[in-house]
Formats: C-alpha cells, sequence, structure tokens
C-alpha cells in the first residue's frame, strides 16, 4: 500500500498540469468591490502618493561566489525578483508574474532561479524554475496543492520540499533531484505540519521541523533515501525548538530553545540514535537576555551567523563554530532579516532596514570585516530627516503587566489624534520597521501608537502564553492600559480622538476593542480580521487548523466554544457605536472572506454606517500595488473624517 501511495503522489506530482491555470487569475468581475467608502479626492491622493511610491529591495538569495544578489522589490503592480550584479547596480527583473513572486533562489552551481508563488492571493503556493539562459518559468510542482519552499542539499544536486497532496490537511516532505522531479521521493509522512530545514554534512539525513503550534516545535530527522524518520527531540514534551542547525561533525546539532531560560538562547547539543541528548548541553548565548531569533551556518560550518532581538531591534552576531567564540558585528539600529551565506564564499547577505528607510540588502565579508550595501531603494520623494522615529514607551496593565509600545508622535503642537496599530499573530510582535502608511498618517497630524500586547513574541515565554484560550481577553485589555497612557498626557495626544487599525488577529483586536472601549474609541479599521473564533475555525484552511486551535481553543470542547461565541464579536456588535471600515481579501485561505462579510453586516443592521473593501484578486492582506493604495488613501480619509473632521483638513 506504502508503494502503491507514493505512485499515486508521483503521478499526482509530475503528471502534465495546466500550467495557464496555474499562472492566470480568474477574471470574475471588479477587482475590488467597495461599500460605503467615498471616492478618493485627487487632492488626497497627490498629498499622499509619495508615501505610495516608496519601494524597498529585500534580499531573495546570496550567488554562490558572494558577487552578486538576488532581490525582491515592485516596479510594477507586484512584487517581482531582480537581480543586482554589482554593488548599487541596476536591479534587472528576471520575473515578470501577474502574480507577486514570493521567495526564491539560485540553483546551486547555476544561474537558474527557482521561486514560489501563488495565484490572488489564495496561498496555494508553487515552485517554477526560471531558465538563466531562455528566460522560460517552467512549472515545476502540481499546480493544485501548496508547496513549501525548497532547501538544497549540500552538494546541490537535489532539494527537499514539503507539500499537502496526500490529503489537503498534512504536509509530507519529499526530495527530488535538481533536474528531474519524475524521482520525487517521499522521504517523510505523518500527521501535522512537517517542513524541511537543513540537510546533513554529508547529505544523508534531513533536518525536519514539526510544526505544532509556536510553544511547541519538534524536530525530526530523516533520511533522504526514503528508509524513515526518528524523533529528534521529545513529543511528550513540547518546547518552541526555533533554530536548528548541524553542527560540521555531524553528531552534534547548534539548536534555540526556550526551554531553560525565559528566552531563546542558542545551545550546542549533542545528538544520539534516541534524539538530542539530555547531558553536555553548550551554553552559547547565556549571556544574552534576549531571543535569538534567526540564523545560517556558513557551508562549510567554521561560522553560524545568527541575529538578536533586542525589544524589537536587531543585533547581528558572528559564532566561531570550532571555539564557541562570538562576535557582534558593528551595524547602525535597525531591524536584520534574511541573514544567509554564500555557498562558496565567507560572504553573509541580509536585508536591514530601520523606521525611516526601506528595506534594502548589504553584504558582509567575514574575512574582510568589510560592509557593502548593494541597493538604495526610492523613498517617493520623500525626505528622510523629515520622517519619525519612534521612542520606546511601557505601561503597566490591569495586573501590573508591563506592555511595552512604539510611540510615533508628528512635528508640531499636540494634542494630536492618536491612531493604535496592533499586529497580527497574535504570537507576532510590533517591531520599528518602515512603514510607509504610518509615516504617511504622521504627515497628516496623527500620532502612531503600536503595543506589544501580552501573547507577543520577544519579551520570553511567559509572555506568549498569557492570552492562551480563556485568557484570550486579558489582551484587550492592555489596550484599556495603552488608552489610560495616552488620557495622562493631555498636551501631546487628544485622548477624545482615538481609532485602532489591525491586521489578521490584530483585526480580531480592532473589532473587540470597539467593544469594549465604544466611549474611549471613536473609529477602528479592521483588516482581515477574526469577527467570530468559531466561524473561523471551522473555516479556515484545514492545513491551518488544527495549528490555530492550540492557540484559540478547540471550538469542539463545548466550554470552549461556548467562550469562544461569547467574547466574539458578532455577538457583541451592539456594543459598537464607533464608525467601522472593513477590509478584505476574497481569496484568504486564513481568515476567510466570510469572517468580515459577517461582521459589515451585522454592524449595518444595527443602524451605524460601515465602510467596506474586498479585493477580489487577494488573499490575507494587499499584494498589489492598486488595492494597497486605495486601502492605504481610504483608511486616511477614515481617520481623517472622524478623529480630525473631514478630509484635507491636514497635512
Amino acid at each position: 500500500m506504502r508503494h502503491l501511495f507514493l505512485l499515486l503522489c508521483l503521478v499526482a506530482l509530475t503528471a502534465p498540469t495546466p500550467h495557464a491555470a496555474a499562472e492566470t487569475p480568474h477574471d470574475d468581475g471588479p477587482t475590488l468591490r467597495l461599500s460605503g467608502t467615498p471616492p478618493i479626492p485627487a487632492d488626497t491622493r497627490a498629498r499622499f502618493n509619495r508615501y505610495l511610491s516608496t519601494r524597498s529591495a529585500w534580499l531573495a538569495n546570496i550567488a554562490d561566489d558572494g558577487q552578486s544578489v538576488l532581490v525582491s522589490t515592485r516596479f510594477g503592480e507586484a512584487t517581482q525578483l531582480h537581480l543586482v550584479e554589482s554593488p548599487m547596480g541596476m536591479r534587472r527583473q528576471v520575473t515578470y508574474r501577474v502574480e507577486p513572486a514570493r521567495r526564491g533562489g539560485f540553483v546551486p552551481g547555476s544561474k537558474d532561479i527557482v521561486f514560489t508563488g501563488d495565484i490572488g492571493g489564495n496561498e496555494q503556493y508553487q515552485l517554477f524554475r526560471l531558465s538563466a539562459e531562455t528566460g522560460e518559468t517552467t512549472l515545476l510542482t502540481d499546480g493544485l496543492h501548496r508547496h513549501s519552499t525548497p532547501s538544497w542539499s549540500r552538494d546541490g544536486t537535489r532539494f527537499a520540499w514539503s507539500n499537502n497532496s496526500r490529503n489537503g490537511t498534512d504536509t509530507d516532505v519529499y526530495v527530488a533531484p535538481v533536474d528531474d522531479m519524475s524521482k520525487a521521493l517521499l522521504v517523510g509522512q505523518a500527521e501535522g505540519s512537517w517542513y524541511p530545514i537543513e540537510w546533513s554534512p554529508d547529505d544523508s539525513e534531513l533536518l525536519v521541523l514539526h510544526y505544532v503550534s509556536t510553544t511547541d516545535r519538534r524536530i525530526k530527522i530523516c533520511k533522504t533515501d526514503g528508509s524513515g524518520c526518528r524523533d529528534a527531540t521529545d513529543p511528550k514534551k513540547p518546547q518552541a525548538w526555533r533554530i536548528v542547525r548541524w553542527h560540521p561533525d555531524g553528531d552534534k546539532l547548534l539548536v534555540s530553545v526556550d526551554s531553560r531560560s525565559e528566552f531563546t538562547r542558542l545551545y550546542q547539543v549533542p545528538l544520539g540514535k534516541k534524539g538530542i541528548s539530555k547531558k553536555g548541553w553548550v551554553a552559547l548565548t547565556d549571556d544574552i537576555d534576549w531571543d535569538v531569533d534567526g540564523a545560517s551556518m556558513a557551508k562549510d560550518g567554521s561560522s553560524l551567523a545568527f541575529t538578536v532581538n533586542e525589544g524589537g531591534y536587531s543585533a547581528l552576531w558572528l559564532l566561531d563554530v570550532a571555539t564557541g567564540t562570538k562576535s557582534k558585528v558593528d551595524l547602525p539600529p535597525g531591524i536584520i532579516a534574511r541573514v544567509q551565506w554564500a555557498r562558496n564564499a565567507q560572504v553573509l547577505g541580509f536585508t536591514m532596514t530601520d523606521p525611516t528607510s526601506t528595506g534594502d540588502t548589504y553584504t558582509y565579508d567575514a574575512k574582510t570585516e568589510e560592509l557593502t550595501r548593494w541597493t538604495e531603494s526610492e523613498l517617493g520623494g520623500l525626505d528622510r530627516g523629515s520622517l519619525v522615529a519612534p521612542t520606546l514607551e511601557s505601561t503597566n496593565s490591569f495586573d501590573d503587566l508591563e506592555v511595552p509600545f512604539f510611540v510615533y508622535t508628528p512635528a508640531g503642537e499636540g494634542p494630536h489624534p492618536v491612531v493604535i496599530s496592533i499586529h497580527g499573530g497574535p504570537e507576532g510582535q510590533a517591531r520599528p520597521y518602515f512603514s510607509s502608511r504610518t509615516q504617511g498618517l504622521l504627515s497628516a497630524g496623527f500620532a502612531v501608537v503600536i503595543p506589544n500586547v501580552r501573547g507577543s513574541s520577544g519579551y520570553g515565554r511567559t509572555y506568549v502564553s498569557l492570552d492562551n484560550g480563556f485568557k484570550r481577553e486579558d489582551s484587550v485589555k492592555d489596550i484599556g492600559a495603552v488608552l489610560d497612557w495616552i488620557a495622562a498626557r493631555p498636551d501631546t495626544f487628544d485622548a477624545a480622538n482615538v481609532g485602532v487599525s489591525g491586521g489578521s488577529y490584530g483585526g480580531y483586536m480592532v473589532l473587540a476593542s470597539l467593544t469594549t472601549y465604544p466611549d474611549r474609541i471613536k473609529a477602528g479599521v479592521d483588516v482581515v480580521g477574526i469577527s467570530n473564533f468559531v466561524t473561523f475555525l471551522e473555516n479556515t484552511k484545514a492545513y491551518r487548523r488544527d495549528l490555530r486551535r492550540v492557540e484559540y481553543g478547540d471550538e469542539r470542547d463545548p466550554k470552549m466554544r461556548e467562550f469562544q461565541e461569547r467574547i466574539s464579536p458578532t455577538n457583541n456588535a451592539d456594543k459598537i457605536t464607533s464608525a467601522l471600515f472593513v477590509a478584505h481579501g476574497a481569496n484568504d485561505p486564513r481568515v476567510p472572506v466570510g469572517e468580515a462579510e459577517q461582521i459589515v453586516e451585522v454592524v449595518r443592521a444595527n443602524g451605524h454606517d460601515v465602510w467596506s473593501m474586498i479585493a477580489m484578486d487577494e488573499g490575507h492582506g494587499f499584494g498589489k500595488k492598486t488595492n494597497r493604495d486605495t486601502f492605504s488613501l481610504l483608511q486616511l480619509l477614515f481617520f481623517e473624517k472622524h478623529l480630525i473632521g473631514g478630509s484635507g483638513t491636514a497635512d
């Protein structure tokens, strides 16, 4: 039966597929469906246009020799991949999809590129190969199921990836030769979500992440010849194993985990036949009281580059694997992401951004200690000196828990109307990335406060779990504490004119804040947000459902279901008296569009006017410039109308 199943999987993977269907969006009417929204005045578009025109260049991959980079940037409607062959050189576009091109990288030993993409934000990601010689793009996968980004073998001849082709729910791991997908081999199959991490030094084994939840991330080791998998971590003792890399000698791992500290620290651990040993651990970052949140191992195993999240900002470190000594790279304050070594050079690539500059790509030569900037992205004509950086503040919540938040204060005398922007996740973290939308609100006279309420990552193992299950409303009370902090500063902030905005789980927090503090919040913008936990869990894609039940509770349990119904905004909509703007993507697989439709319907039924925007060619957010621009402009108009008193009154 196993061989029959494998044969069927290979047929599904390699049979001729409808390439046009995988590349061409369906045309089912207007791209945007707007309801209750006003026309966007020309003067509003003109004064906000510079903020809509900013760009970034995020590292996708660094060439084997470290002498060129592949970056993700947008010059047209959707983000595409571009090749940069010299520092500050021309960004040469190489993908031309109607839809955004997602993660991409060079095929080892070749200039060909493998990248991922979906249709209309449906997150059914496919793998494509772009020929550097002909420019032709070939669909590698089945065009029907969800496929992960590939992990390349050390010798560059094979890659591993995962997909949910077996049943649409569980994610299995496969290995295939670079040039022959017909020889794809099933190497790991079980219930849940499995993702390949890294090949062993001799390419005989594969580290695989079994993702259960943000606090339960298990590690398995699978033979790359398909002969089986074993547990590297104890499945009976859930822990958040985050960074897992092979030590060059093959019998040790470099891991980060929070089981021995509040924060995720880096350790060298011995690896035996029964998995990671409980003894012989060597602490590598016990002197750093922040999360180690990213890492890349040099191909020769000599050096591990890792990043540390210091209250939202990043620090980059280099670890000498042989000696265990580490050194901090001297970089300006900001956020560092997508850290990766060149395969055949001691050159490290990464993206760096900060509140007043968009993301750009850099390399760092570990031998010469030279930092090289590869891109300088456009600020849309904005003067960087006029942009606002935040201050980091905090306040105590109802139970004396300290809640941190970033505060952006516009120029000029206060008091300023305030927009509280709430991140998604809920295990995410608000960090001081560049945001053209935030800077645009500041230019219009709004202060912006971005909290990390309980449940956010980056502040320790205890903090991230304080909103789970029946504790859900405690995070909403943290917004009340932020409102108190704003009210205590009347010279700077106008507590009578406060709005909230947020996406995904942040969208739920917006709606919950409107039902909890209707007299203190005048307007709310809910983007791809949850309006009812029961309908959300019943309708989110099957491959996500169990993951979300760990965080939000299992709606099949009667007590939990009653609690979820009781706190859901759709069942408390009679308490919403504030202005409401709801925006969503019609193809959202995470939070189905029905969540937006039902809250709009019930609030309107209560006699309130609601602005609504549904993007028919988007999913969990807005990836196309036209849609993103329309949303940004409507949000600005919405807050100007309800917090200032009419559009066009501030610049």
